[in-house]
């Protein structure tokens, strides 16, 4: 039997998704939590692998298990040996095609920028951090050349193991709530760093390092060292994964990180 479990953790307790040698990973305690119920070692495959320090509040993950359980063994039963940080929120069993990764249509992040002239303590994991004023309007502005299908190859990292740096950019909206900015991206998939980078390059065109332009200019140069610095991982959330619909998995909607400015 195969099931589908949504997830969400808090990164900044955790050293990312995937499995450390220490068991600090958030992989770790998921699958220590399902041995327990399922009274054997449950392999986990996820939506997208989370660095540390980056949330998540839709993670979905997939495992296999010959344990006859109830849902609410898979969500509470698990819940009651995870750590605070991590906690399930829903549950589907889904045929053996299914594939957490790879059977995914897209993926949903938002990105926090908490903006002040000092840094705040209520944002510290939670938020990166301007200290200069940011134009909302000249950022909102130069993310729509990011829309469509393009080589991003300039906001991936060095580090990167994807086949190809081709990915659709389906949406990218800069929106103020007080002291906050978000930056909420959807794409058919992301590369590694690629939400941070891009980040990165917004703020200085916030701040008036660089033009508007700026931003499609560096996209087709496909040169990642023209760019600004990768942004902070403690204000990026993974807030949804769409399947296609024979999944019944499309009815969990795309999640919203905290935007209560201080």
């Amino acid at each position: 039997m195969r099931v589908v479990l949504r997830l969400a953790y808090e990164g900044g307790d955790f050293s990312g998704w995937q499995t450390q040698p220490a068991g600090t990973a958030v992989q770790d305690s998921v699958q220590s939590a399902l041995a327990r119920i399922a009274g054997h070692a449950a392999a986990t495959v996820c939506a997208g692998r989370t660095d540390a320090g980056v949330h998540a509040l839709a993670q979905v993950l997939h495992f296999d298990t010959t344990a006859d359980r109830p849902d609410s063994a898979w969500v509470r039963g698990v819940n009651a040996h995870l750590p605070a940080g991590v906690a399930v929120q829903a549950c589907r069993r889904v045929d053996d095609g299914f594939n957490a990764r790879y059977s995914a249509l897209r993926r949903s992040y938002s990105y926090l920028i908490y903006r002040g002239e000092h840094r705040h303590p209520l944002y510290a994991s939670r938020a990166g951090w301007s200290f200069r004023e940011l134009d909302v309007a000249r950022m909102a502005a130069a993310a729509r050349d990011l829309i469509g299908t393009h080589d991003f190859s300039s906001f991936r990292s060095s580090q990167c193991q994807a086949s190809t740096p081709v990915r659709t950019m389906e949406k990218i909206e800069v929106r103020e709530h007080g002291s906050l900015v978000a930056v909420e991206l959807q794409a058919n998939a992301f590369l590694h760093h690629m939400v941070r980078n891009i980040v990165g390059a917004l703020v200085w065109i916030g701040m008036g390092r660089r033009s508007e332009q700026w931003l499609g200019e560096l996209l087709v140069q496909r040169d990642r060292r023209r760019g600004a610095p990768t942004f902070a991982p403690q204000g990026l959330y993974l807030t949804g994964v769409e399947y296609p619909a024979q999944y019944d998995i499309g009815s969990w909607p795309p999640a919203r990180p905290p935007l209560a400015g201080v």
